[in-house]
């Protein structure tokens, strides 16, 4: 269960770093709310992704 919670905030993290470029160039958002939504996006990705991707012979 914590595992698919930990690939859910991982995959809106990296919705978070793709999303925003599309939206600026749409016009939808500014360049500075672009700026915060992938820094966001960038530390939940990094804080989370870790502790889901590690191998079977890294846990033992």
């Amino acid at each position: 269960m914590l595992r698919r919670l930990l690939q859910g905030l991982s995959g809106l993290g990296l919705v978070l770093t793709v999303a925003p470029s599309w939206l600026v160039f749409a016009g939808r958002i500014t360049w500075e709310m672009h700026a915060d939504l992938m820094l966001v996006g960038t530390a939940l990705w990094f804080t989370t992704a870790p502790f889901w991707m590690r191998s079977k012979a890294d846990m033992l």
